[in-house]
């Protein structure tokens, strides 16, 4: 008898696999893994996301990241993306840039994620995105207004909401025409700060508006600096004071302006807007904030009654907000912008994908991706403080 024992037992012609067989079976499975882009997998696909959360003290951050995970958990128990699960790994950034940059390159070289994603902030930002330049990784959906996301054009990067630039201008034609001239202007000292206050030089040129005070702040401005500010805005006569971030040093400038009697009206772009209002009360009253989306408590868009249902429904008791609407915009057009790149993605065909398509509709706002222009959404809109803390747009 030659082969042992088993050679007496019958065969299962179904288990039989030749050698040859075998070993091409091993090498089209090889290959797929090989050629397998980053973070994909059969069944999920990785999403890197560096976002400022403050270890949760930061209130927008949290309300964008809510929005995000009531969107992509309504979009995983419906089958996900192509058959995959959308899976954020995420990473906190403590509003500093250097860790934001550091965080995305462990998304990238370590994580193995398939594509960057959800950061706030322009500091961060900017920083993820140079991160993403330097890896050959696409960055989308930065929730941030800084120039340096669109110009000069970054072809990796993949804005969703309007630029501070447009904000900004919008502002300011609104206090032109109440009758401001005299602007002061909050910006970080930064380089992403300086190309802001080019902007509103630039926009307060066209409009025959004044700059009158440049203040630069860094991220640990003590209450002793912030009261120079306040200072300073009084001494300049400043009409209106508008700023391009930072929520919770805003509140601290407002309040210690109004402690001194400071007259000037201060303006708001959309960052932590609904939480900044929250916060100061009464003395929000009649601030004009820039918004990016549309008011998230009106039902006059189809996107808004969306969010409204499922936030609702995922999120039972929390309080709508611009921040929990953006993250819930922006988490749809990733998903969106993950169905375009095919069934077996990779990194080309995403950025080939949204190119092919040159916009993706947002249930009736539509987001533009040409090769040489990332527009985005070009949404602005104003939005007046009532007496009762809501905002009217």
């Amino acid at each position: 008898m030659v082969g042992g024992a088993s050679d007496t037992l019958p065969r299962d012609p179904t288990m039989t696999l030749s050698l040859p067989r075998l070993l091409a079976a091993c090498l089209v499975l090889c290959t797929q893994w090989a050629l397998a882009a980053d973070g994909v997998a059969p069944r999920q696909i990785l999403i890197g996301q560096n976002i400022t959360l403050q270890g949760g003290k930061n209130d927008y951050g949290m309300a964008v990241q809510d929005g995000i995970q009531t969107y992509l958990q309504a979009v995983n128990a419906r089958g996900g993306v192509n058959g995959r699960q959308v899976v954020l790994r995420t990473l906190d950034d403590d509003n500093q840039p250097a860790r934001a940059e550091a965080n995305a390159r462990q998304l990238v070289t370590q994580d193995k994620v398939y594509i960057l994603f959800g950061s706030i902030e322009g500091g961060p930002s900017t920083a993820v995105m140079k991160a993403a330049v330097d890896l050959n990784v696409p960055f989308f959906g930065p929730m941030a207004g800084s120039p340096t996301l669109r110009r000069p054009h970054q072809p990796l990067v993949f804005p969703v909401r309007a630029e501070h630039r447009d904000e900004f201008r919008a502002l300011l034609d609104y206090a032109k025409k109440t009758g401001t001239t005299r602007v002061a202007f909050v910006r970080s000292d930064s380089e992403t700060g300086q190309q802001h206050l080019e902007n509103v030089k630039l926009a307060c040129r066209d409009l025959g508006m004044e700059l009158v005070a440049d203040l630069p702040f860094k991220s640990d401005v003590s209450d002793v600096q912030i009261g120079q500010m306040a200072q300073r805005i009084a001494a300049t006569n400043a009409q209106v004071v508008i700023n391009h971030g930072g929520a919770a040093m805003y509140e601290r400038l407002i309040r210690q302006a109004r402690k001194q009697g400071v007259r000037a009206t201060f303006s708001g772009v959309n960052s932590g807007s609904t939480q900044l209002a929250k916060h100061l009360g009464e003395l929000a009253h009649g601030m004009v904030f820039s918004q990016v989306v549309p008011s998230p408590w009106e039902r006059k868009t189809a996107i808004t009654r969306e969010y409204q249902e499922e936030f609702a429904r995922l999120k039972p008791g929390q309080e709508f907000s611009y921040g929990s609407l953006e993250g819930y915009l922006t988490a749809k057009a990733l998903v969106a912008a993950l169905a375009l790149a095919g069934n077996d993605p990779t990194r080309d065909s995403f950025v080939r994908g949204l190119h092919n398509a040159g916009s993706i509709d947002l249930n009736g706002l539509r987001a533009s991706y040409l090769p040489g222009s990332h527009t985005g959404l070009t949404l602005v809109d104003l939005a007046i403080v009532t007496r009762e803390g809501k905002f009217r747009h």
